[in-house]
């Protein structure tokens, strides 16, 4: 069993208060998360940006500003919530992907620092903002790393970023243009463990610092490993930052200029902050398996059906009673498996059911699925237990939607 944060009896009572299914997240494990990246790289010019896109609930952007942790966004809409939570715009990094120039143009416009990912793009910048306005180049490295391929995003098959062998028109571009260029961002996947992946990363970058004459900051990306089930190893941050440390001290950067370096964090800081709280609905014995349905499905929590990726599952309602197999299962009219032949204490049907890890894009990916309503978020706070988010009612269902029949 994984160490939880928060107790059986906390879950439970959170459970009674607010109905199920619900999320919870402890704002103390988001901190000891935090402390344990800026204690591993005490003493280096390094700077954390939360990849808000794992977890975007206004009061954890908030908690992780009052952290100190800056902001990485993925959207002009997480670009405006992490404004609106306060970040400075100088604390707020928003990374491109295939998106109009319009979204670019607005970012601009907001002060946010930027990173492009598509030649096409970058020209356009260069042609409207020339040297006025810094940016930063997202590169694709070609390295194949991350737990499955679907999580992968630095191989040479990625949609991700700017290819290194297309350098030459970069190059063309930045000169045309007179583009000024802040900064070289790389991120080559998720659930990375080898720190040697990231050590790669910077090798193939070092290669390049020297072309760009006004570099910043080097941007690493995320991607740390978090521990799902017992047994599991996690990205080693300590010695992460010991390579890092020596990689920079024995490459600096030729144009004299000392490099900060960037991470952008997000399922670390907050996956094992997090948990989704279902009730048993019904149990149902078959030749095959013995089914727990719960009042939820991948409609609430989508990562098992998406990235077959695992959850530790705990019988909060009966903790001490007899370990038996089960395969838990949602309640949409879909197949949603959220384990296969699962031990678990024996089952009882209004039990309640806690999914370990749910921090990061878990209530951040759902829907409204089979029109059903979207959980409640609370969060746990010195003991205290806060509503974030109501749970959706039947009205949320037909906002947006126009009668016309």
């Amino acid at each position: 069993m994984l160490n939880l944060s928060l107790s059986n009896q906390q879950l439970t009572n959170i459970a009674n208060q607010y109905g199920t299914p619900v999320y919870v997240y402890h704002a103390e494990k988001i901190a000891e998360q935090y402390k344990n990246l800026t204690t591993a790289f005490a003493g280096q010019d390094v700077k954390i940006f939360y990849a808000c896109k794992a977890l975007t609930n206004i009061n954890i952007l908030k908690h992780l500003k009052q952290l100190g942790s800056n902001v990485d966004c993925s959207s002009i809409n997480e670009v405006k919530l992490a404004l609106h939570a306060g970040f400075p715009p100088d604390r707020v990094v928003y990374t491109s992907n295939g998106i109009a120039f319009s979204e670019i143009e607005e970012a601009q416009s907001l002060g946010v620092h930027i990173n492009i990912d598509s030649l096409s793009n970058l020209e356009k910048f260069g042609k409207k903002y020339g040297h006025t306005y810094p940016v930063g180049i997202r590169l694709r490295p070609n390295i194949m790393a991350g737990g499955n391929l679907k999580i992968s995003t630095g191989h040479d098959k990625s949609k991700f970023g700017i290819p290194i062998d297309q350098i030459n028109d970069l190059l063309r571009i930045i000169e045309e243009t007179d583009l000024f260029i802040e900064g070289l961002h790389i991120h080559t996947g998720s659930e990375i463990k080898d720190v040697e992946v990231f050590i790669q990363g910077i090798e193939v970058l070092f290669e390049l610092i020297p072309l760009f004459k006004e570099l910043a900051f080097i941007d690493l990306g995320g991607g740390f490993k978090v521990p799902y089930r017992k047994g599991d190893h996690q990205t080693d941050i300590t010695h992460l930052a010991q390579k890092v440390g020596e990689a920079f001290a024995n490459h600096p950067n030729p144009n004299g200029r000392p490099l900060q370096v960037w991470f952008e964090p997000g399922k670390y800081l907050v996956s094992g902050s997090g948990y989704l709280i279902t009730q048993v609905n019904v149990m149902k014995q078959t030749n095959a398996t013995h089914f727990v349905s719960v009042n939820s499905g991948f409609n609430h929590l989508i990562r098992p059906m998406f990235y077959d990726s695992y959850h530790q599952i705990t019988n909060l309602s009966n903790p001490e009673g007899e370990e038996k197999h089960y395969s838990v299962v949602g309640n949409i009219c879909e197949t949603d498996t959220f384990a296969w032949d699962r031990k678990l204490h024996e089952v009882r049907e209004g039990d309640y059911l806690v999914f370990a890890n749910a921090g990061a894009y878990g209530f951040e990916m759902s829907s409204n699925f089979n029109s059903r309503f979207k959980p409640a978020e609370v969060l746990v706070k010195d003991e205290t237990f806060h509503l974030i988010r109501r749970r959706d009612k039947f009205e949320d269902l037909l906002n947006n939607q126009i009668e016309v029949l």
